[in-house]
C-alpha cells in the first residue's frame, strides 16, 4: 500500500513538472522580443516555485544567455539610445551656440544705433556711398546676425523643420555672397584700389562742412593714430580745400592752427598707404578670422541639416 502511494505521488510530481515546463515553453514561444523583461520575471518565478516545492530539474527554465534575436534587439536599442543622445546633445549645442550668436547680434545692433544717433567718431569717407557709414554697416551686420541666430536657436529648441531649413538657406546665401565678393575683390583689386583712392579724395572736400562732423572726427583720429596725412600725401588737402592748409592732426608737432603754417613738418605718408601696409602686416590674422567664420558657417549648416533630416525621418519629435 505504501509503495502504491509513493508511486502515485511520483507520477503526480512528474505530471506537475511536465505541466509547468510546458507552460514555461509556451510563454517563451508566445511572448515577443519587446517583453523580454516580463519573460525573465515570469520564468524566475517558476524556478523559485519549483525549488520551494522540492521539484528538482537539471537546468533553469530561463537560459542564462539571451536568445540571438533578443541580443540583436538589445544592441539596436542601445544604438538607438546612443544616436538619440548624440542628437539631443547636438540640439542643445546648436541652441547655445545660436543663443550666443543672437546676443552678439543684439550687441552689434545696439552699438550701431548708438553710433547713428550720437554721430559717433566714425562716418562715411565716401561721398559716392553716403549710406556706407560705420554706423549703418554695424546695424546691417547686427541685424543679419540677430535674424540668423534667432532662426537657428528657435529651430533647434523647437525641432521645427521650417526654421531649420530657413537657417540653412540664410547661411548658404551669406556664404555664397562672401565668396562672390571675395572673388570679385581679387579679380579687380587694382580697379577697386584706384576707385577707392579717387572717392576718398573727393570726400576730403566735405571735411569743413557743418553736417559732416563724423567724417571730420574720423579723419582726425586716423591721421593722429596712424601718423599719416591725406589719401596719398598731405598735398591732397591742398586740392580739396582749395588752399595750402592741412588739418591740425597732420602736424608732427600738434598744436592749434598748426596746419595753416606751411613751415611746419607734416606727415609725409598718405593714409591709404598706411591702410594697405596694415592689411599686409595682418593678413595672416585676417585669414585666420576668415577661416574661423567659414568653419562656423559650415558647421551651422551641417548641424541644421542633421537635425532636419532626423526630424523628417522620424516624423515626430524625440524626447530631450
Amino acid at each position: 500500500m505504501r509503495e502504491l502511494v509513493i508511486s502515485k505521488r511520483a507520477r503526480h510530481e512528474s505530471v506537475s513538472r511536465k505541466m509547468i515546463r510546458a507552460m514555461a515553453k509556451q510563454m517563451s514561444a508566445t511572448v515577443s522580443d519587446s517583453r523580454d523583461e516580463e519573460l525573465s520575471v515570469s520564468a524566475g518565478w517558476l524556478n523559485r516555485f519549483l525549488r520551494r516545492n522540492n521539484f528538482t530539474c537539471r537546468r533553469q527554465l530561463l537560459p542564462r544567455r539571451m536568445p540571438e534575436n533578443s541580443q540583436r534587439s538589445w544592441r539596436e536599442f542601445k544604438k538607438c539610445n546612443m544616436a538619440r543622445g548624440c542628437l539631443c546633445c547636438l540640439k542643445y549645442m546648436m541652441f547655445i551656440f545660436n543663443l550666443i550668436f543672437w546676443l552678439c547680434g543684439c550687441g552689434l545692433l545696439g552699438v550701431g544705433i548708438w553710433l547713428s544717433v550720437s554721430q559717433g567718431s566714425f562716418a562715411t569717407f565716401s561721398p559716392s556711398f553716403p549710406s556706407l557709414s560705420a554706423a549703418n554697416m554695424v546695424i546691417f551686420i547686427g541685424a543679419i546676425v540677430m535674424v540668423t541666430g534667432f532662426l537657428g536657436c528657435l529651430g533647434a529648441i523647437k525641432e521645427n523643420k521650417c526654421l531649420l531649413l530657413s537657417f540653412f538657406i540664410v547661411l548658404l546665401i551669406i556664404l555664397l555672397a562672401e565668396l562672390i565678393l571675395l572673388i570679385l575683390f581679387f579679380v579687380y583689386t587694382d580697379k577697386v584700389s584706384e576707385n577707392a583712392k579717387q572717392d576718398l579724395k573727393d570726400g576730403l572736400a566735405l571735411y569743413n562742412s557743418e553736417n559732416n562732423i563724423g567724417l571730420r572726427n574720423a579723419w582726425n583720429i586716423i591721421q593722429a593714430e596712424w601718423k599719416c596725412c591725406g589719401v596719398i600725401a598731405y598735398t591732397d588737402w591742398h586740392e580739396a580745400l582749395k588752399e595750402k592748409v592741412v588739418p591740425d592732426r597732420c602736424c608732427q608737432e600738434h598744436y592749434q592752427n598748426c596746419g595753416r603754417n606751411s613751415t611746419n613738418m607734416f606727415w609725409n605718408r598718405g593714409c591709404f598707404e598706411k591702410v594697405e601696409e596694415w592689411l599686409d602686416d595682418n593678413k595672416h590674422m585676417l585669414g585666420t578670422i576668415g577661416m574661423v567664420i567659414l568653419v562656423v558657417q559650415l558647421l551651422g549648416m551641417a548641424f541644421s541639416m542633421t537635425l532636419f533630416h532626423h526630424i523628417h525621418r522620424t516624423g515626430k519629435k524625440y524626447d530631450a
